[in-house]
């Protein structure tokens, strides 16, 4: 019963913190750079404007692989909140991006094209810091059930600051923001073809937004875990990587997919393998 309740509570949770989420980021850009923005709300409005536009499609493929993207990253958050295994919800995760690039490489669009192949290449990316994120985790807990992990009574953080660091590096990536939005940006400023999405539209497009709403609190819930000791300071925690992200993203400039792969990995081996490293001797 308990997890039936988690599983509805994310699913309608999910949909409303993730489009107030967007809202937010929205403002927050806004008043960086000396706007006042749209309101809070909007994320929402346009969305709705998607569900009432033709879905006008290339090939019957899109339609199928950006529902298939939706579903998979609902999965994804379920897994994450109902205490599921934490390898499991990043394959699960993984396919998500499979069947949104899929979608993108199923119509003859160069502009599409080139974002699919820009997406893969993010993929590569982060993957690999994910991964000893959850490699990490279960070194300290000695578990990859995200139920052990929240109720690990000691500061997890204090184990796994590279490893915590690389995962706020490559969360730039996977919240799509600069310098490394590369193969789609939530911004009209960035760019006149949106890449990735170009030949989506109406509903369509409107399940691949929502699906982000979901993917940026499934990933916000991996921060709360490295401060899980503490729901408060797990919370604030949470709010200040946000922030960060959003200010990252309104002072740099798009980069190259060459520095991208390049720095993902220097950076993760950097600190996280080191991190690693570190605490299979401290451990023994």
């Amino acid at each position: 019963m308990k997890i039936f309740i988690m599983i509805v509570a994310y699913l309608f949770g999910g949909l409303v913190l993730g489009g107030l989420l967007a809202g937010f980021d929205r403002i927050l850009t806004a008043r960086m750079q000396s706007r006042k923005g749209p309101p809070v709300f909007q994320p929402f409005y346009d969305v709705l404007k998607l569900l009432a536009k033709k879905n006008i499609v290339v090939n019957k493929y899109q339609t199928f692989c950006s529902a298939c993207f939706l579903v998979f990253i609902i999965l994804t958050g379920e897994l994450f909140f109902t205490g599921g295994d934490l390898l499991l919800t990043i394959f699960a995760l993984t396919v998500a991006g499979i069947f949104l690039v899929i979608g993108a490489y199923s119509v003859n669009s160069p502009y599409s094209t080139i974002g699919a192949q820009r997406e893969l290449l993010q993929m590569m990316s982060y993957e690999p810091a994910l991964l000893i994120v959850a490699l990490g985790l279960y070194l300290v807990t000695k578990s990859f059930q995200i139920h052990d992990m929240i109720s690990y009574t000691h500061p997890i953080i204090i184990y796994l600051p590279g490893i915590f660091l690389s995962l706020l590096f490559i969360l730039t990536i996977k919240f799509r923001k600069s310098p490394f939005d590369l193969s789609t940006s939530h911004h009209g400023h960035q760019e006149l073809v949106k890449g990735l999405t170009t030949e989506f539209s109406g509903p369509s497009l409107a399940m691949i937004e929502v699906a982000h709403w979901y993917e940026n609190i499934f990933l916000l819930g991996i921060v709360y875990l490295f401060f899980s000791f503490n729901p408060i300071i797990g919370i604030a925690a949470v709010i200040v990587s946000y922030i960060l992200e959003v200010l990252i993203d309104n002072i740099f400039a798009r980069l190259t997919w060459q520095f991208t792969l390049a720095s993902s990995w220097i950076f993760t081996g950097a600190t996280a393998v080191v991190n690693l490293m570190a605490l299979t001797f401290f451990l023994k």
